[in-house]
């Protein structure tokens, strides 16, 4: 259980921030960015959850989406190193990619097919999963970008987590339009 009895610590009027491990970062270092992105993804979920209540099943997968984003962002803010850990860091383990993925084809299932691409509208829960959508897209980049830089390691599990995450946050997003039936379609051209 995490106990947080002081919010403000000062520690980070440099401009640095300590990972769990201890290390201190730049707040605009890549590891920094990829997990406030996850965190930024979290929120943009919470609030599509305002829009979610009338669809339980959807709102209990956002829910389990937005804990194992807590896990991500402990995963991400504690990076790999060669000496061995004084604890078990907490990572994203490929069950959790695993029920992602049974998530979408649940939700897919019942989908009208794609006629052309999707507009991020419709009802608001659905324009609120878009939106969630593409900042998860912005932390998947970022955490790719991290991945490759030298020094670093991203899990492979944490990778395919949040890039199944926005596939899970489009069907989400159509799904709460009415199973797709209400989605809003770009139409080519349409305004030349």
């Amino acid at each position: 259980m995490v106990k947080l009895n002081k919010i403000y610590t000062k520690t980070g009027d440099d401009g640095t921030t300590g990972l769990v491990s201890g290390p201190r970062r730049p707040k605009h270092d890549l590891r920094v960015e990829s997990y406030g992105t996850v965190d930024e993804t979290n929120s943009a979920i919470g609030v599509a959850r305002l829009y979610t209540a009338d669809m339980p099943d959807l709102d209990a997968m956002l829910m389990r989406i937005q804990n194992d984003l807590f896990d991500l962002g402990a995963d991400l803010s504690t990076p790999e190193t060669d000496e061995p850990p004084a604890y078990e860091p907490l990572r994203i383990v490929d069950h959790q990619v695993e029920r992602i993925e049974r998530d979408i084809d649940l939700l897919n299932a019942d989908l009208e097919p794609l006629r052309s691409f999707v507009l991020p509208a419709g009802s608001a829960s659905s324009a609120h999963l878009h939106l969630a959508r593409t900042i998860a897209r912005r932390g998947e980049r970022l955490m790719v970008a991290l991945s490759r830089s030298e020094g670093e390691k991203v899990s492979p599990a944490a990778l395919k987590y949040i890039n199944r995450l926005s596939d899970f946050l489009f069907v989400a997003a159509r799904h709460a339009n009415d199973c797709g039936r209400a989605d809003v379609l770009w139409v080519p051209g349409q305004n030349r």
